[in-house]
């Protein structure tokens, strides 16, 4: 029995998912107390909820304590099971974090494991569906993880009601190094639904504007629809860094584009292997493939926090250096 304190560190949903994810890959029980207590509303939420269930789901586990504002949680695994499965997540709560929670554990499923789950693909706070796409499963490739992700409709902050579709095959991990990133060129989709078709044009025109200034060649492909789910955004991505951005009432198309690159050009610049975000989501992919390595500008708290719950549950301990440049080295 593994007992956890859920205000360690940045005190998140990022502890939790972590968590039940190594529970579920290693058989070992979990319980976790002081769930998301500094946050506003303390406890867990409806998409928590629905992440946990769905991860019980697919390994057989017995929960305690899954419901909404529950501040503990009791975990115990069983076998995961590959299959077929469809999960509405209920909300706009994001498809990104949600599929975090699950990756790990159906890996190793026996068979394939063909996911569809409902609701947010571009909300704040997460990961864009895009950067799932292109820049965390691209690097996971390199260790071996076999995933493809489809996108079937975007769904945006209030509405939701975006559409996934991810097959994840059986996949054993090996150690990579990610010190140093190699890329050439900075890709990217600019989107909208149910708004003029400029506005996808104008935050790509002003991405690619800014990131020409500072000597980065691009290439953004448009998307325009008319889902149900109104709203806009943009996803750059250059090997393992990226960045993104949404729209929302009342914001400019100009500066959601400006907004992309200015979150990404520290990255390209820093001249990391890794980016912030990617950083802490490599953590228990590396523990789980005994060993790898990256270099990324600043260890996040999120970061520092996947590290100590990944240590509860594996026999690995990370090491962090400082390097000549400001970068830092993460690596087993």
């Amino acid at each position: 029995m593994i007992e956890l304190d859920g205000s360690y560190g940045e005190g998140g949903g990022q502890i939790l998912r972590t968590a039940v994810a190594l529970s579920a890959v290693t058989g070992k029980e979990v319980k976790i107390d002081n769930i998301r207590r500094a946050r506003p509303k303390p406890g867990l939420s409806a998409q928590h909820v629905k992440s946990v269930e769905s991860l019980a789901g697919i390994c057989e586990a017995h929960i305690e304590g899954c419901c909404m504002q529950s501040t503990r949680l009791h975990f115990a695994p069983g076998k995961i099971k590959g299959g077929i499965y469809e999960m509405d997540i209920g909300t706009a709560g994001s498809i990104s974090l949600f599929l975090q929670c699950l990756m790990p554990a159906a890996m190793h499923a026996p068979c394939a494991v063909m996911i569809k789950i409902t609701g947010g693909t571009d909300v704040q706070w997460s990961p864009s569906i895009d950067y799932l796409k292109f820049v965390t499963l691209g690097a996971l490739s390199r260790m071996g993880y076999d995933c493809e992700i489809r996108l079937i409709r975007r769904g945006y902050y209030p509405r939701g009601d975006g559409c996934v579709e991810a097959l994840i095959n059986p996949s054993s991990l090996t150690k990579a190094s990610f010190d140093t990133n190699h890329c050439d060129l900075v890709e990217g989709i600019s989107h909208s639904s149910g708004l003029p078709g400029h506005v996808a044009e104008r935050q790509a025109e002003v991405s690619q504007k800014k990131l020409q200034e500072f000597g980065f060649d691009s290439k953004i492909s448009l998307e325009v629809n008319d889902y149900a789910s109104t709203g806009s955004g943009i996803t750059l991505w250059c090997g393992t860094v990226g960045g993104s951005a949404l729209g929302k009432p009342g914001l400019r198309a100009e500066k959601v584009g400006e907004m992309a690159a200015e979150a990404i050009l520290p990255e390209l610049s820093a001249g990391a292997g890794v980016d912030i975000f990617l950083a802490d989501q490599l953590i228990p992919y590396i523990a789980l493939a005994g060993g790898g390595s990256f270099t990324t500008r600043i260890i996040t708290p999120h970061t520092k926090t996947n590290i100590w719950v990944t240590e509860q549950f594996l026999p690995v301990k990370f090491k962090i250096e400082k390097m000549e440049k400001g970068l830092f080295r993460v690596w087993v």
